[in-house]
């Protein structure tokens, strides 16, 4: 279902603490992971709770164009898969993959299991998005995957006779989607994956998403002590299966956000200590920044201070969340520090540097380096067009600012679309009745 937005949406601010209990859409990137693994799984799968976005989209549209039964029933927030057996049926196929990340990488390596000559290519952005550490992977197995400009980027042309498997040796410093890609196709090749990472693994906590979904679809990985040796043996294969998907803990970023600019109370639902996601431990932050945080089993509630303290903060793990930190760091007693986080350069923008312009936009002192940024306290703020450089992660951030600091207006704000199509409308829900 698509959310219509202007072309420009002004956010106005809250009159008191905000409180309510939400209920967010599942996360992109284990609805991703389990639309891949029940693709490639044996029999019938039903993911519910999952998102509908077009990250998810794209995913969908492309296992289709391979030859797989996808069905989708938005509103009742499910798809229904009829797996391959780890086989891809299609002999050809060209594969639009919009901006998404997880299913340009996921595809390739996916790719890999078929026979014959695939084309994955994407918008002009992702044709700037690094995906060189991945063919380069897949060629020390064998298979031939390039990329047609000769950029290391999309599009890319797989061309496939099955995949064996084998040892291949690949770099962790720019995304941990190249070493997810591979895991997910190791239990479907005949011989298995040994995989080493050489050099620091960014995003550590995807791998144990990535690992935790492959295991709840029956496949298992053993990985070293060091955490740097992956082993999956071969001919496992998945099995079909009813999966529920859970809430997107980076959506869920934003609101404890909310709760900590008003100092408010925010409930997110049915995300708690089970979850798989690392980004929820962006509320270890918040609680460092003076937040009380109370989580069990199934629901996280952060309560907001009076005021928020300053941090530094190593965010390499939870990354994703970076943009929702700085955008309200402008408020804190103190300079906010974020560092390690040089490979958000290559996401949907360069994170760093969008940050860096849009906070000094607003008349923030804000210092860059290579791997991150300060942000300096800000009594007040100049009213601003926030540019949004086509990325829902500084749409949805920036608006949690407008929530508490007015003349702060979100351009193109329909891009958050790429993993939160209703975001506006759920967060006005939340902040209407904070302006009474």
């Amino acid at each position: 279902m698509i959310t219509p937005y202007p072309s420009a949406l002004t956010i106005q601010p809250v009159t008191r603490p905000v409180n309510a209990e939400v209920v967010l859409p599942g996360s992109k990137s284990v609805t991703n992971r389990a639309l891949l693994l029940a693709a490639l799984a044996r029999g019938q799968s039903v993911l519910t709770s999952a998102l509908f976005s077009d990250d998810t989209a794209v995913m969908s549209d492309s296992l289709r164009r391979l030859g797989i039964a996808v069905e989708e029933h938005p509103t009742t927030s499910t798809f229904r898969v009829i797996g391959c057996g780890g086989r891809i049926p299609a002999g050809h196929a060209t594969l639009f993959v919009g901006n998404s990340g997880t299913t340009a990488r996921f595809l390739t390596a996916a790719l890999a299991l078929g026979h014959g000559e695939y084309i994955l290519d994407g918008l002009p952005r992702m044709r700037e998005r690094p995906m060189q550490p991945l063919l380069d992977a897949l060629q020390q197995l064998g298979v031939d995957a390039t990329s047609l400009a000769g950029t290391g980027c999309p599009p890319i042309r797989v061309r496939a006779n099955g995949l064996r498997g084998g040892q291949v040796t690949l770099p962790g410093t720019l995304s941990s989607q190249y070493l997810s890609a591979l895991l997910m196709i190791g239990p479907c090749t005949h011989d298995g994956l040994d995989i080493t990472v050489v050099g620091e693994l960014v995003s550590r906590p995807y791998i144990d998403m990535t690992i935790a979904t492959m295991r709840a679809f029956g496949a298992e990985v053993h990985v070293s002590q060091d955490g740097r040796h992956f082993q999956i043996a071969g001919q496992q294969g998945y099995t079909g299966r009813s999966y529920v998907v859970e809430p997107d803990a980076s959506a869920a970023s934003y609101f404890f956000a909310l709760a900590a600019v008003t100092g408010g109370r925010i409930t997110v639902q049915h995300l708690g200590r089970r979850s798989s996601q690392g980004d929820l431990h962006f509320v270890d932050l918040l609680a460092a920044m003076g937040c009380r945080v109370t989580m069990n089993e199934d629901a996280t509630t952060v309560e907001g201070p009076a005021r928020l303290r300053g941090i530094s903060a190593d965010m390499n793990a939870i990354s994703d969340t970076v943009p929702t930190l700085a955008a309200i760091a402008p408020l804190a007693e103190e300079p906010v520090r974020i560092s390690n986080v040089a490979h958000i350069r290559h996401k949907e923008t360069d994170r760093i540097h969008a940050l860096v312009t849009e906070l000094r936009r607003l008349g923030v002192t804000v210092e860059e380096y290579p791997d991150g940024l300060t942000i300096y306290p800000a009594t007040t703020l100049r009213p601003a067009a926030i540019e949004t450089y086509d990325d829902h992660r500084i749409a949805m951030s920036f608006a949690i600012l407008g929530a508490v600091r007015p003349g702060i207006t979100i351009l193109n704000p329909a891009c958050v679309a790429k993993t939160f199509p209703d975001f506006f409308t759920r967060l006005e829900s939340v902040l209407a009745p904070a302006r009474v």
